[in-house]
């Protein structure tokens, strides 16, 4: 696997720490857990789309253009993240924001991601839940080429096989980092939504022939569709990485039972999840999508999913300044 063939623009701190959580693995009595903090990538907070950005933002300046259009959430990481490399690269940037979530108080639209959108110039629109925003993040773009502009549409969540490289480029740094510990890895656990992280990381341990299992936890789409949105990007991926052999759909796993009532609303299992590691390693997750995740974590760990030998890596994709939109779930003192 040769990345070094496609255009990159660096943006990101790499390698991203690899951490053993010993607090945790002895409180949970299962496997070794590991984490990797792609929180700490260091673009505007950091965040996994950090690494789709870098391949996304130098396609996008090779090819003239001179702002990126992209999509997400109300809250969306993504946006935030693009909005920090548009402004790192000299770029405008334009965002579409949906509505998904319209129940979590009245600063929802304010805190958080909205705020930093807003400080990095990223010019934002809302619109309703249930359109193709990938569609309407097009009809803004053509709208903008009307007026003499050159965008770049990213789609949300930079899931295309462009951005998708970024977590293959994880999955090569995540080896290298466990080949030079000495660290057998078992298994790797995420969050999963667009489909870009899980479906880089199992297109790239594929061509780096590491048979190393991969779970992703939906944070909105029922299981068998979110499996095959991975399964249809992993392919794409590695025929753009030039890998050969066969990609079986089984080798995508996905769960949906956690993400509740749907996209951006809390859960029982999130909100006890994310206070357990914030109180025994002081590792801040997000409610939407790594807070899902590691709730997945720990369900398969009491569910006795591992052996107690088993090294288990759950990757950090970011997010914390969601926080500040959901601060209401954690608020548990007073003061006197």
């Amino acid at each position: 696997m040769h990345l070094a063939r496609f255009p990159r623009y660096r943006l990101g701190h790499f390698p991203t720490p690899l951490e053993r959580l010993d607090r945790l693995s002895a409180a949970l009595g299962g496997p070794e857990i590991w984490i990797k903090r792609d929180d700490c990538t260091g673009l505007a907070s950091g965040g996994n789309k950090t690494r789709k950005l870098e391949f996304l933002l130098a396609d996008a300046l090779e090819q003239g253009a001179d702002t990126l259009v992209t999509q997400g959430a109300t809250q969306s990481n993504h946006v935030r993240q693009t909005a920090a490399a548009a402004a790192r690269a000299g770029l405008a940037c334009h965002a579409l924001l949906e509505r998904r979530v319209t129940n979590q108080g009245a600063d929802y639209e304010s805190a958080g991601n909205v705020l930093l959108d807003e400080m990095m110039d990223c010019h934002f629109d809302f619109r309703p839940e249930g359109l193709d925003m990938n569609a309407e993040a097009e009809t803004l773009a053509e709208s903008l080429r009307s007026e003499g502009r050159k965008p770049y549409v990213i789609p949300g969540g930079g899931s295309n096989p462009v951005g998708a490289l970024g977590y293959a480029a994880c999955a090569q740094e995540l080896v290298g980092q466990a080949d030079a510990m000495g660290l057998r890895i078992d298994h790797i656990v995420h969050a999963t939504g667009s489909a870009g992280t899980q479906a880089g990381l199992v297109a790239g341990l594929h061509a780096l022939n590491a048979p190393i299992p991969v779970t992703g936890y939906s944070v909105r789409a029922p299981r068998e569709k979110q499996i095959d949105n991975v399964h249809g990007l992993a392919l794409r991926t590695a025929e753009l990485l030039s890998v050969r052999g066969d990609l079986p759909r089984e080798s995508v796993v996905a769960h949906d039972d956690q993400v509740g009532a749907g996209y951006g609303q809390p859960t029982e299992a999130m909100v006890e999840a994310m206070i357990m590691l914030a109180r025994l390693e002081g590792i801040l997750l997000d409610p939407v999508y790594s807070g899902k995740g590691f709730a997945g974590l720990v369900a398969m760990v009491r569910a006795g999913a591992f052996a107690k030998t088993d090294r288990v890596v759950f990757l950090h994709t970011g997010g914390s300044v969601a926080l500040f939109a959901y601060g209401h779930l954690f608020q548990t003192q007073k003061a006197a």
